[in-house]
């Protein structure tokens, strides 16, 4: 079949795509920037590539007029606590017009499990999608998910960042509610089964794994798995905000995805709907080996997608392909180079930095910057990256973003999104002399961004010198 696949850099989008390769089927990947696509370039070469922005386009492009079916992957909830619902409300009046001009037969729409009638702005806006898609030219097949468990998804990374820091917790009273999880195997299986099944046409389907489990205990069971001693300490009187607070300073969240994340938590998604597990044969695994499965993939490194690498987990919501040409005029840089012996090496230090391998010199500074970076709302550094080798335009890298990664070029160029008063980039490169460049520039936004780079100066100064050095020699 020929398959029209959207939120194609999305964390399940990334999952999907090469089990519909696997499966035979023609691809076409709907993505806002061709740039930020995936790196694989096997995959490159077997797919097509559109550029759609739903939030904007509702005109039918040529290459997506002759399809069988689409996949219907796109969320906005992190990129804002106020709009988030009427953006995706936009997105989904926008994709039914697109797909008036397309042959599609069916539509495949991953949603939240909804059986409460209060329910949150998270899972209603999920239902409003539902209805608007449920008007669309099209067989609409919906499955509704509760949280989804596996290497780099939002759900793993944030019970993993709780437990593996914190051996005691003072808890909101959301640790209490009840949830189904599911593992993102199970969620891959059950999207790829109901492609082209009549079956499944004009329906709704909750899907969930075996076990009904608190978030409490979520958090012992995967303890439990890491051989970590836990204590959790639950109180009634911790606000929404509050809660939302905490998950930001302990977990890599960003604030946004917080705040909705809390607002989702005090909602119990349980299901008892089996249909679909009948029609397709699938018996979904348990919590504990779905997070046995994601250590197995992490351990492998073979993660291939995670929720931090989404744009709506840093600081800015722009096409950050705008930010590639880095200035000259009105800026301040701190740049230095070595001559280097061997450069191939250096090149596979310099993408290998950040993460679990640090900044090669003064990394507990490194760190206290991102502390205050959180203090002040921004990311800081827990983001971390996603695998420790590999680097791909788009990938978060810390308290930065990916703009250029080019092995071949010998370059990677990194923008800043810390809190800063300005915009700031860092460059690695390795001329045809063998001489590694590492450029640090900013541009100050008014008196405020110049009184920061000084004041940041002699900081600076030890740091980048003492990086370049490690990265040139090997050293750590």
């Amino acid at each position: 079949m020929r398959i029209l696949l959207t939120g194609a850099n999305g964390y399940i989008g990334m999952r999907l795509l090469p089990q519909l390769l696997e499966m035979g089927h023609e691809v076409i990947c709907a993505v806002r920037n061709a740039n930020r696509f995936t790196s694989n370039k096997n995959i490159r070469k077997e797919v097509e590539i559109v550029e759609l922005d739903f939030l904007k386009d509702s005109v039918t492009p040529d290459t997506v007029k002759n399809i069988d079916v689409a996949f219907y992957l796109i969320h906005s909830m992190s990129g804002s606590t106020e709009d988030f619902d009427e953006q995706e409300a936009r997105s989904a009046g926008n994709f039914n017009k697109i797909m008036a001009g397309t042959s599609v037969k069916q539509v495949i729409y991953l949603s939240g499990i909804i059986n409460e009638e209060k329910l949150s702005k998270h899972l209603e806006s999920r239902k409003k999608v539902e209805e608007i898609l449920y008007t669309g030219n099209f067989k609409l097949t919906v499955i509704r998910a509760a949280i989804i468990v596996g290497s780099g998804s939002s759900s793993f990374e944030i019970i993993r960042d709780l437990c593996e820091k914190l051996p005691v917790m003072i808890t909101p009273s959301w640790v209490e509610t009840k949830c189904q999880p599911i593992a993102i195997r199970d969620i891959i299986l059950f999207l790829t089964g109901v492609i082209g099944n009549e079956k499944c046409y004009n329906k709704s389907f909750d899907v969930g794994g075996p076990d009904i489990l608190t978030y409490r205990q979520m958090m012992e069971i995967y303890a439990k798995i890491r051989g970590l001693k836990i204590l959790i300490i639950g109180v009634p009187l911790m606000s929404p905000k509050l809660s939302a607070y905490w998950l930001y300073f302990v977990t890599s969240t960003s604030f946004k995805l917080a705040q909705n994340l809390v607002d989702s938590m005090k909602i119990e998604v349980v299901t008892s709907d089996t249909r679909l597990q009948e029609i397709l044969d699938i018996h979904p695994i348990t919590y504990q080996e779905a997070i046995k499965l994601a250590f197995y993939k992490i351990e492998q490194n073979q993660v291939l997608s995670s929720w931090k690498d989404s744009l709506s987990s840093g600081r800015f919501r722009k096409d950050l392909s705008q930010f590639i040409q880095v200035p000259t005029y009105g800026c301040l840089k701190d740049e230095q180079s070595t001559k280097v012996k061997n450069p191939e090496e250096v090149l596979e230090r310099i993408w290998a930095i950040g993460g679990l391998n640090g900044w090669y010199y003064g990394n507990w500074l490194w760190k206290v910057r991102g502390l205050i970076d959180k203090f002040f709302g921004g990311v800081g550094l827990r983001r971390g990256r996603t695998h420790p080798t590999e680097i791909a335009v788009g990938d978060s890298l810390d308290f930065w973003r990916v703009l250029l990664a080019d092995k071949k070029e010998k370059r990677l160029l990194l923008f800043a999104e810390m809190k800063v008063p300005g915009e700031a980039w860092l460059e690695f490169r390795i001329d045809q002399e063998n001489v590694l460049h590492q450029i640090a520039t900013f541009r100050p936004k008014g008196i405020w961004g110049r009184l920061y780079w000084y004041a940041m100066y002699p900081f600076h100064y030890f740091i980048f010198e003492g990086m370049l050095n490690k990265i040139a020699k090997g050293k750590k």
